[in-house]
């Protein structure tokens, strides 16, 4: 068991209420304690510095009317694994983004209680899907969340795998939520189809294998065996259904969410610096648009 805890930061709004439930039962299948925390920002207002302040944990429990109000959720549920609330004081984003480093999973909403409500993603869960030193949930709110349409029993878990890039990390802990939810993993590999050969000469075939697919599938189907080989020998009784489509990567996550419990993509950043808060371009657009939980891995 992995003794560091998962950590989910509240504020209040319904979104992050949300991400607090899925972090429950991310630490209930883990066996871990559960830290819920609330920063508190309004000091940072009358503080004339510049630059992100630290993270300071308070000398003593605080209570806040948020922790109060999780507090009041929680009270006689039977089904909690261990949790404990924490109040810092800090500025956002980088106060919530800093808590990654002492966990193994960090669970935000994709939208706090500040900013518009149009937006598609805040700021904060950008930047800890960008940042974190873990892995980073995110979990969608109602509004995209309504549109998924999850199948009988339980619903996949879907990597999207690019053969060349995706991190061992990122496809050993696909591997490891499909075990612990005993759902089936769904990997997605995409290749691009140049728009002057659908115009011109229709489909985009430079060849056969001998069951008749196109030669760049037969080739994407054994890159994803290899780089799957050494997980499926960790988890023989993982349930793998292995798919490479003619699609835009960031498209066919996004459909692919809206039947499956949760969504997994690898940080890809290689040409961008340490600290940027962007992460690759399929990442970003699942994070914007997904129905279901997206997990950034780095």
């Amino acid at each position: 068991m992995n003794a560091l805890p998962v950590v989910t930061a509240v504020d209040g709004s319904e979104h992050s209420v949300k991400a607090l439930e899925w972090a429950l039962a991310a630490a209930r299948e883990r066996g871990a304690e559960l830290v819920v925390t609330h920063v508190r920002t309004d000091f940072v207002k009358n503080v004339p510095l510049q630059g992100d302040l630290p993270v300071i944990p308070l000398p003593e429990p605080d209570e806040t009317p948020v922790l109060t109000e999780v507090r009041r959720l929680l009270d006689g549920r039977s089904d909690l694994p261990p949790v404990r609330t924490v109040t810092l004081d800090g500025a956002l984003p980088s106060a919530v983004t800093a808590l990654g480093d002492e966990a193994q999973l960090l669970v935000v909403g994709s939208r706090g209680r500040g900013g518009f409500a149009s937006l598609l993603l805040g700021s904060v869960s950008r930047a800890c899907a960008a940042r974190a030193g873990c892995p980073v949930v995110v979990v969608p709110h109602a509004a995209r969340a309504e549109v998924v349409r999850l199948p009988e029993g339980v619903p996949p878990v879907v990597l999207g795998l690019e053969p060349e890039e995706t991190g061992d990390a990122a496809i050993e802990f696909a591997f490891a939520e499909a075990a612990r939810k005993g759902a089936r993993l769904e990997v997605v590999t995409t290749y691009s189809v140049p728009l002057s050969t659908l115009t011109v000469v229709g489909p985009y075939v430079t060849g056969t294998d001998g069951d008749g697919r196109p030669e760049i599938e037969a080739e994407l189907y054994e890159a994803q065996r290899r780089r799957l080989e050494a997980s499926v020998s960790g988890h023989p009784d993982a349930e793998v259904t292995c798919v490479v489509a003619p699609a835009d990567a960031a498209g066919r996550l996004v459909v692919a969410s809206q039947t499956a419990g949760l969504l997994v993509v690898g940080r890809h950043r290689r040409r961008l610096s340490a600290d940027s808060f962007l992460v690759g371009s399929a990442a970003n657009a699942v994070l914007l648009h997904a129905h279901c939980p997206v997990a950034v891995v780095p």
